[in-house]
C-alpha cells in the first residue's frame, strides 16, 4: 500500500522542472556566449523533473511485508518494521513512530486526506498499550 503525497506538492516539483529547464534551454538557444549559469538552469530543471517522477512513481511511504518505509530521492528511505514499533507519538500534526533503534517522522501535511485516513486506521490497528499510541499528543 503506498501513501500518497497531496498533488499540488508533486504539481510543485513539475512546474519548477519545467520553467527552469525552458528557462536553460531558451539560454543555451539564445546567448552566443555561454556561461556556467546556462547549464545550471538546465540541470535545476532537470533535478526537478526527476524528483517529480520519483516522487509521482514511489510516492511517501510504502507499507507493505510488515514494514513503513519512507521513500525519499536522495539517500535511503528510513525503514521501520511494524512488529518493532513501541510508541506513536503526534506532536504538531506529525507522527514519529518509535523502535527501540529507530525513530521515523512523518509529515502529515505532505499526505493526500484519503492516504492520510488509510494510515491513521493502520495505525490503529497496532494495538499499542495505552500510553504508547497516537493518542499522546504534545502541545507548542
Amino acid at each position: 500500500m503506498k501513501i500518497r503525497f497531496k498533488k499540488n506538492r508533486l504539481y510543485i516539483n513539475l512546474i519548477l522542472g519545467l520553467v527552469w529547464t525552458g528557462l536553460g534551454v531558451f539560454s543555451l538557444l539564445e546567448d552566443e556566449s555561454l556561461r556556467w549559469t546556462d547549464y545550471g538552469y538546465l540541470l535545476a530543471g532537470i533535478g526537478y523533473l526527476g524528483h517529480y517522477l520519483y516522487d509521482l512513481n514511489n510516492q511517501y511511504l510504502t507499507i507493505e511485508n510488515g514494514s513503513i518505509r519512507k521513500n525519499v530521492l536522495y539517500g535511503f528511505g528510513k525503514k521501520i518494521n511494524v512488529n518493532e514499533i513501541n510508541r506513536i507519538e503526534k506532536y504538531a500534526g506529525d507522527y514519529i513512530i518509535r523502535t527501540l533503534e529507530k525513530e521515523l517522522k512523518i509529515n502529515t501535511g505532505l499526505i493526500e486526506e484519503k492516504s492520510l485516513e488509510e494510515f491513521n486506521e493502520i495505525l490503529k490497528k497496532l494495538n499499542l498499550p495505552e500510553g504508547k499510541n497516537a493518542i499522546c499528543q504534545h502541545r507548542i
